[in-house]
């Protein structure tokens, strides 16, 4: 599928599908509430990597952030999906993937009015091997010990985007190594993820 027809699950307060929507129109002053995920991409030292999205991105252009995000297809499965656009935006296999914060949601606006309105289970993963990023996506990218990106966003010492900012505080709660951090159950995702 094209970018320009690829379209978004829409969500009701449960979390249960009420439709899609072409995801190039959802993203504006009154954005719905839509299907989507994040994930944290560490390598086999339990290293974090870190990207800034591409400038020409619709939501915070420019912004560091956790490893990816993006959003299920309809009738599409949460990994797949996950795997899908670690492949996509990162040219990443990943290993170990597990839900770690499944309920995760997030409203947050831009300068310009732009909202972004998502139930947005958050996930990690180990990669296999080295990202050849997609510069349409991903303007840069570094890898960064865990502890250290952790305590720099919570000290407001390292700007992210907002979703990355809501979710440190979190996932601060769980082991210094990533590696033992435990996997929540899949059926605690949203009922829309679960297909």
């Amino acid at each position: 599928m094209s970018a320009a027809e690829e379209r978004v699950v829409l969500l009701d307060e449960r979390g249960e599908s009420v439709g899609t929507a072409l995801k190039r129109e959802v993203h504006h002053r009154a954005t719905p509430l839509h299907l989507a995920f994040s994930c944290y991409v560490f390598d086999d030292a339990g290293a974090l990597l870190v990207t800034r999205r591409a400038a020409a991105k619709t939501t915070w252009p420019g912004s560091w952030t956790n490893s990816f995000c993006g959003h299920p297809g309809p009738d599409e499965d949460m990994r797949s999906a996950v795997e899908r656009r670690a492949a996509d935006e990162l040219g990443l296999r990943l290993s170990g993937l597990r839900p770690v914060l499944p309920a995760f949601r997030y409203r947050a606006v831009m300068p310009n009015g732009v909202v972004e309105n998502e139930i947005c289970p958050v996930f990690a993963a180990v990669a296999d091997g080295e990202p050849v990023p997609d510069p349409s996506e991903v303007g840069d990218h570094t890898w960064e010990p865990w502890p250290g990106f952790r305590d720099a966003v919570l000290a407001g010492r390292r700007e992210v985007s907002p979703w990355c900012a809501e979710q440190v505080p979190t996932l601060a709660s769980l082991p210094d190594d990533p590696r033992d951090w435990p996997a929540a159950p899949w059926a605690a995702l949203p009922p829309a993820a679960r297909t």
